[in-house]
Order: structure tokens, then sequence, then C-alpha cells
């Protein structure tokens, strides 16, 4: 289990940055190195089922997860199924007087066959996911 808790800045707005980070369907195109695979198997105005591949620590995982958003201020993904089942990730997004203040906490709950691999590790799961944010914040502010 990785319970990991950062925090990052954006010089843009909350919608815009907000808005990048949950469109699901480009995620894969604009950071294939974390997600290769993305399907919507079903969307709704604050809800989207995603079949989804996540690269992390060197491990490629397979999970379902609902993304359920609260715009602009708040987006959750619940893995209910796959490697990742009972997982779940919070972001928060606040706008402060000259930046975006994005808050994100972490709970993955690996399978046990991941689990027990030397490559899934908190540390690696810590330098990783703030890659992912820097990565979609570059797109955001271009």
């Amino acid at each position: 289990m990785a319970k990991v808790k950062f925090e990052k800045f954006s010089k843009v707005s909350r919608e815009k940055i907000f808005d990048i980070v949950t469109n699901y369907e480009s995620l894969q195109t604009l950071i294939p190195e974390f997600f290769p695979s993305m399907r919507i198997i079903s969307s709704r105005p604050n809800n989207t089922l995603v079949e989804q591949h996540l690269k992390l620590a060197q491990k490629e995982f397979v999970v379902m997860a609902k993304h359920v958003i609260e715009r602009p201020y708040r987006h959750e993904v619940y893995f209910v199924g796959g490697d990742l089942k009972g997982s779940k990730i919070i972001e928060k997004f606040e706008q402060l007087e000259d930046k975006v203040r994005i808050e994100v906490n972490l709970d993955l709950k690996p399978k046990i066959s991941h689990k027990f691999s030397n490559f899934f590790n908190k540390n690696q799961i810590e330098n990783e996911f703030p890659i992912i944010l820097d990565k979609l914040i570059k797109v955001a502010e271009i």
C-alpha cells in the first residue's frame, strides 16, 4: 500500500488545468509513457467510467476507474476493478491570487502480485505521480 500526498502549482486558470487533467481521452496522447491505453466505457456529466492502463514504478496496471468531478474544484478517481481495485486518487484545485494550487492524495492498494514486486515501492510512486502532473501542467501552460 502507498499513501502519498503532494501539491503542485500552475500559472494558468483553475478551469484550464482542471480541463486538461480531466480530459481522459487525451491522456494517452499527452503522456503515453504513463497512460498507454484509455477507453471510456460510460460517461455522464459528473461521472466517467474508464478502462485504462497505468504505468507506474516500471509496472503496467490494468484498471477500471470511476472518475467523479466537481468542476473545477475536485477530481476523484476510484479504482473499481483490476490491479488497483480499492485504491483512490483525490485531486483538489484551489485558485489562489496568482496561481492554482493542486493538492493530490493517493491511496494505492496494488494486488498482491504487484505489492511484493521489487519495482512497486512508495519512493517510486512519490517520484512518478508528481511527474505526471508536471507534464499536464506544462501542456496547460503552453
